[in-house]
């Protein structure tokens, strides 16, 4: 009965203590991206946060001359790193990216894993009344790197989203959708 009664004890003391969730695994560099249509443009917006095990690994990608600072200069040259690893395509033909903005955390907010680094590209395209196939392949940073990628809704009524496709670990994403006519 007393062994019961310590187990039961010691039960409820851990359920006192809080719980604290965590937006992802503290090992892993989180690459979530958003892709936005509208009728002259395509956006990329991706959202990337380094787990607290592997921060000081992308801290020290971004900060080339070591000094514990995130210059401008260093922040330009890190989101051409990441606009060197994405391939994107519509159609089968390969559209340019363009950095349309950037937002980096603090590092001290980057090594306790709650730092994002906010990056939105964009490409130009006037779509015409037709079928499309947008395909996006994102073969960023290494091993405990993991991605999350999905479409927005369009704001435009006559693009009208068909099929999403993801290949297992959603490092590569097709998304096929038409244009001209309104949604049904």
């Amino acid at each position: 009965m007393i062994v019961k009664k310590s187990i039961l004890v010691l039960a409820v003391a851990l359920l006192s203590f809080p719980i604290t969730a965590s937006a992802h695994r503290l090992d892993e560099y989180l690459q979530a991206t958003t892709i936005g249509l509208s009728d002259h443009s395509i956006t990329l917006h991706l959202r990337l946060t380094p787990g607290v095990d592997v921060a000081d690994s992308v801290i020290r990608q971004i900060d080339q001359n070591g000094d514990g600072d995130l210059s401008i200069a260093e922040q330009q040259a890190y989101v051409s790193h990441v606009e060197q690893t994405l391939a994107f395509s519509v159609n089968g033909q390969p559209l340019p990216l363009s950095a349309e903005t950037m937002t980096f955390p603090s590092l001290p907010a980057m090594k306790s894993g709650a730092g994002t680094i906010d990056i939105q590209f964009i490409t130009k395209m006037d779509f015409k009344k037709g079928d499309y196939t947008l395909a996006y392949n994102n073969r960023g940073a290494g091993p405990d790197t993991v991605w999350l990628v999905n479409s927005l809704t369009p704001k435009i009524p006559d693009i009208c989203i068909i099929q999403q496709k993801r290949s297992e670990n959603q490092s590569h994403y097709e998304l096929h959708f038409l244009t001209g006519e309104p949604c049904k």
